[in-house]
């Protein structure tokens, strides 16, 4: 791995990082302690770490603190269903029509319900896909999984993801 310096690698993913956690976890709040947490624990093993990409490496560390908090919390049995894939606010053209910002909200609410059916691992593999652009390999790196086991377990993903949406009566536009 190139010689990263912490303060470089939170320069350019503190804020793709805080964006992951905030659609995992639901609460802006939590997502700024997860992400500070993330550079906490990336600071500690940044000089033993001889991987090859960082940014991959980084959501590994990211998605690794979001379970241990979430584990934290079920064992405190204190655990609230929290709201996954919140969409900030949407920036809409004063010019647009609404009924098509309206349409627009409701198909992104849709979305964020048929996600929260879905398996921790598949919303992670379709939010690094579909939102990040991770490559099969960066999700491979991000998510301890093999180029083949990425391929399938997202193909998986949306195979599940179009499933709870017949089930639900919704239509389901497959992203390839």
């Amino acid at each position: 791995m190139k010689n990263y310096q912490l303060e470089d690698l939170f320069k350019l993913y503190s804020k793709p990082l805080y964006y992951y956690l905030w659609k995992m976890s639901g609460s802006a709040h939590l997502a700024e302690d997860l992400t500070q947490e993330t550079f906490v624990r990336a600071m500690i093993s940044l000089q033993t770490y001889e991987g090859e990409e960082a940014r991959a490496w980084l959501f590994k560390v990211a998605r690794n603190v979001y379970i241990d908090e979430w584990r934290k919390r079920k064992r405190r049995q204190a655990i609230y269903l929290l709201k996954l894939f919140q969409s900030s606010e949407e920036m809409i053209s004063p010019y647009g029509l609404p009924e098509e910002a309206i349409l627009a909200q409701e198909g992104a609410e849709d979305l964020k319900e048929l996600l929260e059916l879905l398996p921790e691992q598949y919303r992670t593999i379709l939010y690094l896909r579909e939102n990040e652009q991770f490559s099969y390999a960066e999700i491979g790196v991000a998510l301890d999984l093999s180029a083949n086991q990425v391929k399938v377990n997202l193909y998986r993903a949306r195979k599940k993801l179009e499933s709870v949406a017949k089930k639900k009566g919704w239509e389901y536009d497959r992203v390839e």
